[in-house]
């Protein structure tokens, strides 16, 4: 089999699929090809198979589970409260099931200048790749063939088994205690979705702080609200050697000159994420790569390749299932229409799915100040939001970072229920150059989460502690 396309897609996931949409769109002969080498993935990717869609499933109904188990909602007394985790895995296989036959399979299916290939494609030249026996030629090319979970090399690992996202969201069983290994969002996530099941949780992270790249404000409130709801956290944790103790898993570790020991039923890997590159030859068309394999775009997303495009976790941090869909999208139209669009990371928010949630967009406090800017910073704790009260979901707090220069929002940090719904109107102000001004100026509703980030700005002029709810 010999074909000849305007256009040649490498995955089939969240990147691959908006490019492919896009050139539809466009009327380009379009060739997408699926198969990867990350274990679990099908149509649609990550996202849909083992990433967003399942563990935001088990998320949800996790926390369900503990607030019912725990009596947490004041007046109300449940009584014995039981759970059925296979009845609930297959709950969560149905929707996967569905979303990947409703947004992928169906999606396809509708695509006439769209040819798809279930197969493993690598580079044979700069024009042409190879599935199997057959040759596939391009014009154009677009890399979005994803990532797979990173597992460090550490002595014993290979002795044990371990787990990965992937085979978490399919246990059958409810693990009795589990050591996560990363406190980073992944992490962090399931750590608190064993935990509100049941599991003895404890989380080993190696840099001094849970999430590293949020504020710590941020890190360190959200590590001490993990702690009261019983997870245990140990930072920076150098691990030694992994051992098997009987049915138990044993790490032993050393932090800050002391040796620790975390014994566990189950150990989940949340390490990083490592780009599916090294086999398609890339060699073979001059497609560049950093030290770990992630591929080096420009802003429009192009390759050192003249005709080869990136989009998607390959090209490396932040992984986000829209991030992915926008590259995939601007390559499309930079290729075919020379819209020379870019991808300001800077614009792009990241959530962590705890409770409460993590949300964050721009530049942080520190980043700032190294970029040489001139910021200003206020901090607010969620006690001072009146909806926060009204409901009693009072942890959290949020903090905004501004040009002291002429007050444009350039940073936000949320650790609040609902963040990743409030941090749009911050990205918003981020993206357009809004000021405080303009956020103090825009009426919002009350009450709600999302006055939130009305009341910080106002925190720049007056403590908010002292006005009504009212005040303009």
């Amino acid at each position: 089999m010999t074909k000849d396309y305007d256009l040649v897609i490498l995955g089939h996931g969240s990147a691959a699929f908006a490019a492919a949409i896009k050139a539809n769109d466009l009327g380009i002969r379009t060739a997408m090809i699926g198969y990867n080498i990350t274990k679990g993935t099908l149509l649609g990717g990550t996202c849909v198979n083992v990433g967003c869609v399942p563990s935001k499933y088990l998320i949800n109904i996790s926390r369900f589970y503990r607030l019912t188990r725990m009596n947490s909602i004041e007046g109300i007394k449940i009584g014995d409260v039981s759970i059925d985790f296979r009845y609930v895995i297959e709950s969560k296989e149905k929707i996967v099931q569905e979303l990947r036959k409703e947004k992928y399979e169906d999606v396809l299916s509708e695509l006439e200048n769209v040819t798809y290939y279930n197969g493993f494609a690598k580079f044979a030249s700069n024009k042409e790749v190879k599935i199997g026996k057959d040759t596939i030629y391009g014009k154009k090319f677009i890399i979005a063939t994803g990532t797979r979970p990173n597992i460090p090399v550490i002595k014993g690992i290979n002795n044990i088994d371990y787990l990965t996202n992937e085979e978490a969201l399919s246990l059958k069983e409810i693990p009795r205690s589990l050591c996560v290994v990363g406190g980073r969002a992944l992490g962090l996530e399931f750590a608190q979705m064993f935990s509100n099941f049941g599991s003895k949780v404890v989380v080993i992270q190696r840099s001094n702080r849970i999430l590293p790249t949020y504020e710590p404000e941020i890190s360190d409130e959200l590590r001490r609200i993990l702690e009261e709801d019983g997870i245990e956290i140990f930072s920076g944790v150098q691990i030694n050697e992994i051992t098997k103790k009987g049915e138990l898993k044993v790490i032993n570790a050393s932090t800050n000159g002391k040796k620790i020991s975390v014994e566990c039923e189950k150990v989940l890997f949340a390490t990083g994420r490592k780009p599916n590159t090294e086999n398609l030859n890339l060699d073979k068309v001059g497609v560049a790569t950093d030290k770990d394999g992630f591929i080096i775009v420009n802003e429009e997303m192009q390759t050192s390749a003249t005709n080869v495009w990136a989009a998607g976790d390959v090209v490396g941090y932040p992984m986000h299932e829209p991030l992915a869909a926008k590259q995939g999208a601007v390559a499309v139209e930079n290729i075919f229409l020379s819209s020379r669009k870019k991808v300001n990371l800077n614009e792009v928010p990241e959530v962590v799915f705890t409770y409460p949630e993590v949300a964050k967009v721009g530049l942080t406090e520190a980043e700032a100040v190294r970029r040489g800017a001139r910021c200003s910073c206020k901090v607010l704790p969620l006690y001072y939001l009146p909806k926060a009260r009204i409901i009693g979901e009072h942890r959290g707090l949020m903090k905004l970072v501004i040009d002291a220069e002429n007050k444009k929002v350039i940073g936000a940090n949320i650790l609040a229920p609902n963040a990743s719904e409030i941090i749009h109107e911050c990205t918003l102000a981020v993206k357009l150059g809004l000021t405080i001004d303009d956020l103090i100026d825009t009426v919002h509703v009350f009450p709600t989460f999302s006055e939130l980030v009305k009341l910080t700005a106002q925190s720049f002029y007056k403590d908010v502690s002292k006005l009504s709810c009212c005040f303009d």
